[in-house]
């Protein structure tokens, strides 16, 4: 039988903590590495082989997983949120944060949450920063109309943002000061550059070959446009890792958390244990959806008539939403409504 050993990973920006032990739990080597490629690669080589390996989520898991990954027999990457119930104690520092770590693989506790493949990171990476991009040109958008108003200038709300009437506005404002003038127009720019550059990363992803066809099932459903569609297969990577439409809802954060004790139930309210790019983009897309899907407006004017308020019949729409995305990027097939 062959005899792994197991390392616990504390990945920080500057230094990484490890811990390797021998199945029986006997310390071989600890100490401390400096988080840079060159170095993780002359420390790697010293590392008896073969090896397990573990670290938490963070923002620097990505590159230190791919850099470890094929030297590895096996790497997991913890859940961040287990991994802090698992290591809390009275005394917490990097080094005993990686003896834990590498308990945790020693006696098959560890808590592994799902590592996208490489080129789905990179996609989803893009995604993300398009996202930004949108914030960013809507917060512009708000300050135009805030410089606007602070000066009581009169403009049509609905026309303000459009090249030919913003300048023919910046015209008529005889009485609004040279400085008010030079930060609208400043505004105005930055926020056209925000917008074109967000239209162009979500072409590039849009006609991307391994997203194309994907993409083009997802939207076959009626209210799911291209940047959700695109959300969805990102964010969720393999649906079969899902063996219910209930854990995909939990993933998306559109159910509470469970407090029982003693009998008793409490639900509070949405948790924020869940993936909030992809809950941010269906709560804009189920609040949207009904006006073009007959089905999920019946599910809403149903949740209205009981008396649920706009945003719980909203959250309704967008669990049948799930639903519909799971199911289509499953099968593999066009979205096809059947009769009960």
């Amino acid at each position: 039988m062959e005899r792994y050993h197991y390392v616990g990973l504390d990945v920080h920006k500057k230094m990484i903590s490890f811990c390797v032990k021998k199945v029986d739990g006997t310390v071989v080597e600890e100490g401390a590495v400096k988080a840079t490629r060159k170095d993780l690669s002359r420390w790697v080589e010293k590392i008896p082989s073969p090896w397990i390996g573990g670290m938490e989520a963070t923002m620097f898991t990505g590159w230190v997983y791919d850099f470890l990954e094929p030297h590895a027999h096996d790497l997991k990457v913890g859940h961040s949120y287990m991994l802090r119930a698992i290591c809390a104690s009275k005394k917490k520092n990097d080094r005993l944060d990686a003896r834990k770590i590498t308990d945790a693989l020693r006696c098959d506790w560890f808590p592994e949450c799902h590592m996208a493949p490489i080129e789905v990171r990179e996609l989803r990476r893009v995604l993300r920063y398009r996202n930004f991009l949108v914030r960013e040109a809507t917060r512009m958008k708000n300050k135009t109309a805030g410089l606007l108003m602070e000066t009581g200038a009169e403009y049509d709300k609905a026309r303000v943002h459009g090249q030919r009437y913003f300048d023919s506005l910046l015209d008529r404002l005889d009485d609004m000061p040279e400085s008010v003038v030079d930060l609208l127009r400043l505004n105005h720019s930055g926020m056209k550059v925000f917008e074109s550059n967000q239209k162009r990363l979500l072409a590039a992803l849009s006609n991307h070959p391994s997203l194309m066809k994907r993409v083009e099932l997802l939207m076959t459903i009626k209210g799911v446009g291209e940047a959700t569609a695109l959300t969805w297969a990102l964010e969720i990577d393999d649906p079969h890792r899902f063996s219910s439409i209930k854990k995909a809802v939990s993933y998306c954060g559109f159910c509470s958390a469970q407090q029982e004790s003693a009998g008793k139930e409490h639900r509070g309210p949405l948790s924020k244990q869940r993936n909030k790019h992809l809950q941010t983009m269906l709560v804009e897309a189920a609040k949207l959806a009904p006006r073009w899907n007959p089905g999920l407006a019946i599910i809403y004017d149903k949740e209205r008539s009981r008396g649920a308020n706009r945003n719980q019949a909203t959250l309704a729409v967008a669990r049948k939403l799930i639903a519909y995305l799971l199911c289509v990027n499953k099968a593999g097939k066009p979205f096809e409504l059947r009769e009960a």
